[in-house]
């Protein structure tokens, strides 16, 4: 044995040092073996995990995207075509407006001076200016009808002045001549300054207005003075039978165009179709839609046309279209008064967007973890090496100690990426991982990738959450609705002398007709029906805020047509939206049979005397409540004998329509009245709803369906 440096060579030292060595070294393979083999099991599974968590956030985020699509884009759409809808229903209603007046003017036409009136002047351009026009050969100042018309002037300047000039409103006569409000006097002259002549009578809206005999819309046009797109609603006006000509109106459509061309967004836009398929407004080089192209009969998109076709018949939902490589959603909407579709259009890649950011930024999560993992642990093992070889004690102390510190971490990393994998449980860092170095750089990434997953589970569950709330909320306010109107029936169980029936069924989960009925005495029956403007919620308050009026004008003894003046001065105080409900309300003297009414713009009553058949009672109208103070409303009296039937009803029930927009019509539900017309009144309104229900088939309820039926025992 040998002394080197103090230390002992051979004997047992040397056996206890090679013993040690050669444990030392089997130690240094065993763990680096084992390492690697856990290094191995770790990276297989973080690869597989990985797999598995792509393919689940893109199933999801996909799923996802597309039920938010599918809700946004076709409520979107409805609510543009409703928009759309509503202004041309605004238009249609000034233009009746326009008409009940010209009729009540002529009807007591000598009863009214005439108002001067006069031919363009070059001076007004630029300035509101009532002006006459007339046909070749047409003297304007012989015309009898001309000066009874200007009382209009006033009405129709109000009107333009209201609409910011993106209407104008006019009256042809059927002499030939022609009154009209507009700001472009210059126009109406040649180049020699000779006023040119306006063929009244031939101007397609006069001619539709005509044959039709109603109020009716032409298709897109171009103004003759202007030359901007717009779009006609006209009506005749009969006074005592005879026609005295055409109101209408114009409605300019450039904001209309204005609004298509800035709708374009991420590759998403709206455009219009007409009836025909045709595109009337599209913005510029969308890449799908021409204006003034018709798609619907085109060969080289079969996904296209169909949907185009599908739009005509009316709401299509959502639909999945492919256009060359791409694939679009789309969803149609009709616009019921102009028979017009609105068509939103989203490109599905801009809706995949998210899904391939969130897996861009996964993969990237993923790489830098592993890469520094893969790094970090060929550093650490290159210097456990070169501590191992200098210091043997100490890198035999340092080895098992950070050995430990390795393999620890990396099974617990390991069991927690299995679980999550196999039963969904979130990754989550704990302080066996806070090693300072690559386990817990990788350990963190995981953890802030299980949150981030976390929260985007927690925001699709409150979104579905609020959708569920939002929809509580409307089946709470249909059944306080519903709770509103009387529905026990029946209604006056100790009463044998009468018996009465009524049924409402919205369009919407909320409604705005409604129907009331209240003994006022033992003798003495109030009935109501009434229609509110609009749909919904807001219609639904309108309606219920009315009800309770009437009834309360009503019980306080005041006749029918003092209630309807008093609801209708109270409503117009606070009318800020400009709400208005027709109401038709009567006080039936149960002994006698005489009913007292008084009709604010309604549908007309239709009644049925003992053994006889239902016919409509044409009574006197007033205007309707809600649109201006200071009406008075008349009444009227009619008889209702014993056995006979008293039947009210909204415009729900002669304006059902079914798919191909045919109404069910007055001459329809007369037929239904009269078919089932020896039913009790709790039978027949049943009947009369599945008449209707029959015409209309498969087509979405358009309105609020509310019928009311008192019989007379």
């Amino acid at each position: 044995m040998k002394k080197i440096f103090g230390i002992t060579l051979g004997g047992l030292n040397q056996k206890i040092l090679t013993f040690f060595l050669i444990n030392l070294l089997i130690i240094i393979v065993i763990f680096g073996v084992a390492t690697s083999f856990e290094y191995m099991i770790l990276s297989d599974v973080v690869d597989r995990t990985r797999v598995q968590q792509e393919q689940s956030i893109k199933q999801v985020s996909e799923d996802t995207m597309y039920q938010v699509v599918e809700t946004s884009l076709t409520k979107t759409n409805a609510l543009q075509a409703y928009i759309a809808d509503d202004l041309f229903s605004d238009q249609k209603n000034e233009v009746m407006t326009l008409q009940l007046l010209a009729a009540g003017l002529f009807e007591h036409m000598g009863s009214f001076e005439e108002y001067p009136v006069y031919p363009p002047d070059k001076s007004n351009e630029g300035k509101l200016t009532v002006q006459v026009l007339c046909e070749k050969g047409v003297d304007y100042r012989e015309s009898r009808y001309l000066g009874v018309a200007a009382h209009m002037a006033g009405t129709m300047t109000a009107l333009t002045e209201s609409s910011g000039n993106t209407k104008n409103y006019y009256f042809g006569l059927s002499d030939g001549t022609h009154i009209c409000v507009d700001e472009h006097s210059a126009n109406k002259f040649d180049e020699n300054g000779e006023l040119i002549s306006f063929p009244v009578r031939e101007r397609p809206w006069y001619k539709n207005a005509v044959e039709a005999g109603d109020v009716c819309f032409t298709g897109l046009m171009t103004d003759i003075y202007t030359g901007e797109l717009c779009i006609t609603c006209s009506a005749p006006v009969y006074a005592n039978g005879t026609l005295i000509g055409v109101v209408a109106s114009d409605m300019f459509l450039g904001a209309v165009n204005d609004y298509v061309n800035a709708s374009v967004m991420n590759g998403g836009f709206i455009c219009i179709l007409d009836k025909n398929g045709q595109v009337i407004f599209a913005p510029e080089n969308n890449g799908i839609f021409t204006v003034g192209g018709d798609e619907s009969t085109a060969d080289v998109n079969t996904s296209l046309t169909d949907f185009i076709n599908k739009s005509k018949e009316g709401s299509t939902g959502i639909c999945t279209v492919n256009i060359g490589d791409s694939l679009y959603y789309m969803a149609g909407t009709p616009i019921p008064s102009v028979g017009w579709s609105a068509v939103s259009v989203v490109p599905k890649s801009v809706t995949l967007q998210s899904s391939e950011y969130l897996l861009s930024e996964y993969d990237r999560i993923n790489n830098e973890s592993s890469g520094m993992f893969k790094r970090e642990s060929s550093n650490n093992m290159k210097l456990l090496i070169v501590f191992l070889i200098i210091v043997l004690i100490v890198i035999t102390v340092g080895a098992i100690h950070f050995g430990g510190r390795i393999v620890r971490p990396i099974e617990k990393m390991t069991q927690s990426i299995v679980e999550s994998a196999e039963t969904g449980k979130m990754f989550e860092m704990c302080d066996v991982y806070r090693t300072d170095d690559e386990i817990e750089v990788l350990a963190e990434a995981f953890d802030d990738l299980s949150k981030k997953t976390k929260q985007y589970i927690i925001d699709i569950t409150n979104i579905t959450k609020e959708k569920e709330r939002i929809g509580t909320e409307l089946e709470l306010a249909r059944k306080i609705q519903a709770g509103m109107l009387p529905y026990i029936y029946p209604a006056f169980p100790d009463r044998s002398d009468f018996d009465i029936y009524a049924t409402m069924t919205p369009a919407k989960e909320v409604g705005g007709d409604f129907y009331d009925f209240f003994l006022l005495d033992s003798d003495h029956l109030g009935i109501v029906m009434a229609d509110v403007s609009g749909k919904g919620v807001p219609a639904a308050l309108f309606m219920m805020m009315s009800k309770i009026l009437i009834n309360n004008y009503a019980v306080q003894g005041n006749s029918p047509g003092k209630a309807l003046e008093i609801t209708n001065e109270t409503i117009c105080r606070h009318n800020e939206d400009e709400m208005f409900v027709t109401v038709w309300f009567g006080v039936l003297e149960i002994s006698t049979g005489k009913i007292t009414a008084a009709n604010a713009g309604h549908e007309r009553p239709i009644m049925r005397k003992a053994g006889g058949e239902f016919r409509v009672i044409d009574d006197t109208h007033g205007f309707v409540i809600g649109a201006m103070k200071g009406l008075k409303y008349k009444e009227y009296e009619i008889m209702l004998e014993k056995g006979g039937t008293l039947f009210l009803y909204t415009d729900g029930a002669p304006e059902a329509t079914r798919a191909d927009e045919e109404i069910f019509g007055s001459e329809r539900l007369l037929r239904a009245l009269n078919a089932n017309c020896d039913c009790g009144v709790r039978d027949l309104l049943p009947k009369v709803k599945e008449e209707i229900d029959k015409f209309v088939g498969d087509a979405d309820q358009f309105d609020d369906l509310t019928m009311l039926a008192v019989q007379l025992l």
